[in-house]
């Protein structure tokens, strides 16, 4: 007898469901986040079990890997793809679990990437100098607000970096101004050496594998931004063609049609946020040091706004990646930015 499991997982307990061939729950049981527990129960369906099932949750390394490590076939669950079975009237933690194992029953499973364990600590790593990148942003535009609140003085990249405590207690009159801008300026300054430690920890732990090599012939990919790109991607086989890859990088627009006619949006966070944030990164360089990139982004810069035009931008340097990385050919911007 085929059987199929769901997991709910939750911080301190999971939710089990069993169900045989008919859909059928022949097992169900909550469980405290112990692993001894879980493989206890587990062990009596194991030879029978043709999958487990586990939602993509923030803290599913240590159960996934555990039960890979026991000989489990385990799937894990995209969260933002699943859609709730419509004919519950009323839904909780058990229903949940056997959602789940029921989805992979019917073949309708929609699965995230259990990526590498060996390399998953160097990507989360890498994840980690971006979370401290965009906090790093948000204290410099505090900075050149402030600037722009109290003197209308605007600010660049450049000089805001460059600001010392001493220039700004020579630019605010007001004590309290000029503490709050002090504070943002050294808590910047100790992102951007910690983002350089992690960036030298980094090179010293991944090289960019041949495959990906050739990122760094794109305008706007440094090796910092193709190592991100190489973690978050992994095998660009798993993408079958450019619009999948494309979509993965939230760089697609999700939009709902019938009749020919717009009906709705799709969930937009369905896709990998790394990869995102990191073609806009790419975007925004590129237009800095690629005038065929620069141009392009001027002309729908005239039709659109700036944030628009940047995720153009970053759609088509997506694409770009993709071909680059599947064909192994260089970049060529006229024929991307066309």
């Amino acid at each position: 007898m085929k059987l199929y499991g769901g997991i709910d997982l939750h911080s301190n307990n999971s939710v089990f469901a069993i169900s045989n061939e008919e859909g059928v729950i022949v097992s169900r049981k909550k469980l405290p986040n112990d692993l001894d527990k879980i493989l206890s129960f587990l062990a009596p369906f194991k030879d029978q079990l043709i999958g487990l099932v586990v939602e993509s949750t923030f803290n599913w390394y240590w159960l996934v890997d555990a039960l890979i490590e026991n000989k489990y076939c385990v799937y894990l669950a995209n969260t933002a793809a699943i859609q709730q079975y419509s004919g519950l009237k009323h839904a909780d933690d058990n229903s949940d679990a056997a959602w789940l194992g029921e989805m992979l029953r019917l073949n309708i499973l929609p699965t995230g990437y259990i990526y590498p364990k060996e390399e998953r600590t160097v990507r989360d790593l890498m994840r980690k100098r971006m979370q401290l990148v965009q906090q790093s942003t948000k204290n410099l535009l505090s900075i050149q607000g402030a600037y722009m609140r109290h003197l209308s003085h605007k600010l660049s990249n450049n000089k805001t970096k460059k600001l010392t405590s001493l220039r700004i207690e020579q630019d605010f009159k007001s004590e309290n101004t000029v503490m709050a801008v002090q504070t943002n300026l050294a808590v910047m300054n100790c992102l951007a050496e910690q983002v350089k430690l992690i960036e030298r920890a980094i090179i010293q732990q991944v090289k960019l594998r041949q495959e990906f090599q050739k990122l760094t012939s794109i305008d706007g990919i440094g090796t910092v931004l193709a190592l991100t790109i190489m973690l978050e991607t992994g095998s660009i086989k798993r993408f079958e063609k450019v619009g999948n890859y494309a979509s993965y990088c939230r760089c697609v627009n999700g939009a709902r049609y019938s009749n020919g006619k717009k009906k709705g949006s799709t969930n937009s966070k369905n896709g990998n946020k790394y990869l995102a944030w990191a073609f806009v990164e790419a975007a925004n360089f590129a237009i800095r040091y690629n005038t065929t990139v620069r141009n392009y982004y001027q002309r729908k810069l005239a039709k659109t706004n700036k944030t628009v035009a940047i995720k153009t931008v970053a759609h088509k340097l997506s694409r770009a990646c993709f071909y680059v990385l599947r064909d192994q050919v260089p970049f060529e911007a006229e024929k991307a930015f066309t």
